[in-house]
């Protein structure tokens, strides 16, 4: 594990008084308390009631210079702990003062509503210790509520772009007293457009923001965000961007093309949480059907869902009533459940980096995973390359319906085997 710091004078004259007893590229003691990082007591209390017992690396790494003031940049892997990396500093500053109605102090902007709501689970209730209010703002929900909470006004919001900017059009929020803005997954926001709209936002808020820009790369149109709006940011990339989770292995499935529906329904089957991922919308909604139809609790989650369908969806997947999510890229990057043993890449993703997010469902939280991709013949050497590009070892099989291989890799069982161990 290797550090990039680059040490940098804070914009102290254009911000607001800022937690004091940290300097900035001081080196981190070892194995450090959340105290010892500079956190405030009474979030330090939130986290230990929480049973967050000490920081994660990125978080020991970056928490620090994000109290003293400075821009920062944050890379590791999914599942690192980035949320509180950037929401813990975030949450000691606006602490320091209420939020006007309309305008909010605090500003968490993330590609998908999923993630807004991973982000808004993992921050609110510790934000709660210090008074502080919260409110999601994404497509697909009430706007009348949350124009009611932006009124009565909102310490940190959480949005993904589209909807902050339609409040915005309506007069009902204002971004010129944001104290921290946080850019999440910045460079899937890029990747599915969003770029015009972010760097809108960001213009809006005041040029004394601090802003936290994290994710798992930073490369391509996130550069143009950094070069533009950040001003001579701390640097944190904790793992090569390319590097695979340790305790994650990755197979190829080579699959008859006659085969590759009964494969995955028996994979399905297996014992253990499982997450299935398709290029479309209709090809989740038919391998779910498909896998259900067969016994299997499976359902679909997909960007045509109603907000309300895919929350509810997500809340029996990680309560364990739903034991197979078959799910787009849209939910890549905004499930967060830990106990994820086998990521199926049902149809081939379309570059690394879209690999590496939904292989990162799983092996999470210092948990063993598995990762298998289903090819056809033709698709071999397109894998081959990819996971050169991902920087993925992986080992290629060739299985059949029912074979020793494919349940030795998966805990895949046959609809016989099934139906035995529903009589025993």
């Amino acid at each position: 594990m290797s550090t990039v710091r680059f040490l940098v004078t804070p914009r102290s004259a254009l911000r607001s008084t800022l937690p004091t007893g940290v300097t900035a590229g001081a080196a981190a003691p070892a194995a450090p308390s959340f105290a010892d990082l500079g956190l405030p007591t009474a979030l330090c209390a939130a986290l230990e009631r929480a049973g967050i017992a000490e920081p994660f690396p990125i978080q020991a790494a970056t928490i620090p210079d994000a109290l003293a003031g400075h821009d920062l940049l944050g890379r590791g892997s999914t599942g690192s702990g980035k949320t509180l990396a950037f929401g813990l500093p975030m949450l000691a500053r606006v602490a320091q003062l209420p939020a006007q109605p309309r305008r909010p102090r605090g500003l968490v902007l993330v590609p998908t509503r999923e993630l807004a709501m991973q982000v808004s689970d993992g921050l609110e209730p510790l934000g709660r210790s210090l008074g502080l209010h919260f409110k999601t703002v994404v497509g697909g929900t009430s706007m009348e509520k949350q124009v009611h909470a932006l009124r009565r006004g909102v310490d940190v919001l959480v949005a993904t772009p589209g909807r902050l900017a339609d409040l915005i059009r309506q007069g009902e929020c204002f971004l010129d007293e944001v104290e921290v803005v946080v850019l999440d997954e910045a460079d899937q926001m890029a990747d599915m457009g969003f770029l015009p709209e972010v760097t809108a936002l960001m213009e809006l808020c005041s040029p004394a923001a601090q802003t936290l820009l994290f994710s798992a790369t930073l490369d391509g149109d996130v550069d143009v965000l950094i070069r533009e709006h950040m001003h001579d940011p701390v640097r944190h990339e904790l793992e090569p961007a390319t590097s695979p989770v340790d305790t994650m292995d990755h197979h190829v499935l080579v699959v008859n093309r006659e085969d590759k529906a009964v494969v995955a329904t028996e994979i399905a089957r297996r014992e253990g949480r499982t997450i299935m991922f398709v290029r479309s919308q209709l090809g989740a909604e038919r391998v779910a059907g498909n896998i259900a139809a067969r016994g299997v609790n499976a359902r679909a989650l997909h960007g045509g869902m109603s907000q309300n369908a895919r929350t509810r969806t997500m809340a029996e997947f990680k309560e364990g009533s739903i034991d197979v999510l078959v799910a787009t890229d849209v939910a890549a990057r905004g499930i967060h459940v830990d106990d994820v043993s086998l990521v199926v890449h049902v149809d081939p993703p379309e570059d690394p980096k879209a690999y590496l997010h939904r292989a990162g469902r799983t092996a999470r939280a210092g948990a063993h995973g598995r990762v298998v991709t289903l090819a056809l013949r033709h698709q071999r050497k397109g894998m081959q390359r990819l996971h050169e590009k991902a920087g993925v070892t992986s080992t290629e099989h060739e299985v059949v319906p029912g074979s020793e291989r494919l349940m030795e890799l998966t805990g895949s069982r046959s609809a016989r085997d099934a139906r035995e161990l529903a009589r025993a």
